[in-house]
């Protein structure tokens, strides 16, 4: 089966053919630019390759509502032209299923098909990236509700002397979200360096780590994954993962019984392909369920 998949990000749209076994036979990246030059170029590139389903992982937010009239929509987006955009609609002409969910949610659902939480049933993939990102699985099922899930925007507490403000325009003091202190900008922006050049600053580290497992331990008390996935361009830095899995363990502090943190709190398994083959399986999902 030829199933094409797209990873629609901020900066680049991803755009594969694969098979129903996650393998990616080929690929091309286009720069996100508007909808009016970016996406013509997309659908001529899946229409010669005559696929059979499309499966669509697309930054957000998004109207993943099936009984909505924007069903299929990016909706207020902080990318002023792709605002209302039916990215969904657009490949109508195609006549085949398309799958469509978040970019992070395809991340979880990539892991959780042929990654490193395909033996879970219950798992959460977090991007830590220019944002914050949470895909969720519940029960072998992604996990929906009011809308997708905007979990890196919970609240967090403030790290004694932190007197940064956050880059979250929705979430300032008195009130700080992950994404906000936690994010790449967040960290470019207290340090006034990128995360490469502070790779030997260990209070960068520790810092990031005060964070992350403050919603490490909300996310376990409250959605009770069996495993957690920590990916993104901030996941890079190795030195994180010890950091994170001490100060959880210590901020759950005997309340509930977690697995070794070393097979509980992990990286990504499928590189920087988790995305991309999620998609692929939002399509076969979509196909499956024989929903147009």
């Amino acid at each position: 089966m030829r199933i094409g998949a797209l990873e629609a990000g901020g900066t680049k749209m991803v755009c594969a053919v694969g098979d129903e076994n996650g393998k990616i036979n080929e690929r091309v990246t286009f720069p996100t630019k508007t909808p009016a030059t970016t996406m013509p170029d997309i659908f001529a590139w899946f229409q010669e390759r005559e696929i059979e389903a499309l499966g669509i992982g697309c930054f957000g937010p998004l109207d993943l509502n099936k009984k909505s009239l924007k069903y299929g929509h990016i909706t207020s987006t902080p990318k002023v032209s792709w605002r209302d955009f039916d990215i969904v609609g657009y490949f109508n002409d195609l006549d085949i299923p398309v799958g469509f969910d978040t970019d992070v949610n395809a991340s979880c659902l990539g892991e959780a098909a042929w990654g490193c939480t395909k033996d879970v049933d219950s798992s959460i993939y977090i991007t830590v990236g220019t944002g914050i990102g949470v895909g969720i699985m519940v029960e072998n099922r992604l996990l929906h509700g009011l809308t997708h899930p905007e979990a890196g925007h919970i609240l967090v507490s403030r790290a004694p002397n932190d007197d940064y403000p956050g880059v979250c325009p929705y979430h300032r003091e008195p009130f700080f979200c992950l994404e906000g202190m936690a994010s790449g900008p967040a960290i470019t922006g207290r340090w006034g360096l990128s995360g490469d050049e502070l790779k030997n600053r260990p209070e960068v580290w520790g810092l990031e780590a005060f964070y992350l497992s403050q919603a490490l331990m909300n996310y376990i008390v409250t959605l009770s994954p069996k495993r957690i996935v920590l990916g993104g361009g901030v996941m890079k830095q190795k030195q994180l993962f010890p950091l994170i899995r001490e100060k959880t363990v210590a901020l759950i502090n005997g309340y509930v019984p977690l697995p070794d943190p070393e097979f509980f709190i992990v990286p990504p398994a499928l590189g920087d392909d988790q995305g991309i083959m999620g998609a692929i399986k939002l399509a076969l999902i979509q196909t499956q369920t024989n929903l147009p």
